[in-house]
């Protein structure tokens, strides 16, 4: 196919190397400051360059949602050669479930024009809930392939490897579609000194939940909350086992108690 307009859902998280805070009252990942794009985005972005520059072009862009106007993390996918984004973020939107997000991503994309691939991580690094790829797919009523490890794309049929636990499916779906990337898919790439400068100029559209016509239902309105937050319990002691000739046999009754072997 001739050029693909593909968008790829990053989130923009607290950078995992400094400690993180809660917030007292909502027992939430504090997100003020800068925020950076997670690292498990860097993968989707690259996996759409790559599809678009195999398509033989197309626009990549970007969406998110984030506190405080935040872009840091929207610039580096730009840095890397996303062409443009756009970020909804808005205070009534503080405390969205998954399934809100979700709706939220969706009206922005749809907002955006019609997209050939949507693609997502298959979780966030700081939320780990892991949903909100086939939500975004259920909400714009498109098929949906999750944990992708590889992705080929000919004559408007999508193909992927599946990763699972006995090793991999092999599937295909008809564009438009929806896919998850695992870890791995692809190497991203650095972006360059170029790309850094380049990725200052490139439009990032900053919309309201009023804009994409999605009512925020915020902390009321999310199917969970926190209601409180403990301090994990010290980790107990090992047994140790001194080898005086026969302590295999030791390790052995130890490991059968615990039913490992």
């Amino acid at each position: 196919m001739e050029g693909m307009n593909i968008v790829v859902c990053v989130k923009q998280i607290p950078d995992p190397a400094t400690p993180g805070a809660l917030d007292g009252s909502t027992h939430a990942l504090k997100r003020e400051g800068k925020l950076i794009l997670d690292e498990s985005d860097g993968y989707g972005v690259e996996m759409a360059l790559q599809l678009a520059t195999n398509a033989g072009g197309g626009d990549v862009s970007i969406v998110s949602m984030a506190p405080n106007g935040e872009v840091s993390g929207m610039r580096t996918a730009l840095a890397m050669g996303a062409a443009k984004g756009v970020l909804v973020s808005d205070p009534a939107l503080a405390g969205s479930d998954a399934l809100t997000t979700a709706k939220v991503l969706a009206a922005a994309i749809a907002k955006m024009g019609a997209a050939d691939l949507i693609i997502a991580a298959t979780e966030s690094s700081d939320g780990y809930t892991g949903t909100v790829p086939e939500q975004i797919a259920e909400v714009m009523g498109l098929p949906s392939v999750t944990f992708a490890k590889k992705v080929e794309i000919a004559g408007g049929v999508l193909k992927a490897d599946r990763q699972t636990e006995d090793g991999y499916d092999e599937v295909e779906c008809p564009l438009p579609a929806v896919i998850s990337v695992t870890a791995g898919v692809v190497e991203p790439r650095y972006p360059s000194f170029k790309g850094i400068m380049a990725a200052k100029s490139k439009p990032i559209d900053t919309v309201t939940a009023a804009d994409l016509g999605v009512t925020p239902t915020g902390w009321a309105g999310a199917g969970q909350k926190v209601v409180t937050v403990a301090q994990a319990e010290a980790r107990k002691a090992g047994e140790i086992v001194e080898d005086d000739g026969s302590a295999f046999g030791k390790i052995v009754s130890y490991l059968e108690n615990l039913k490992v072997i």
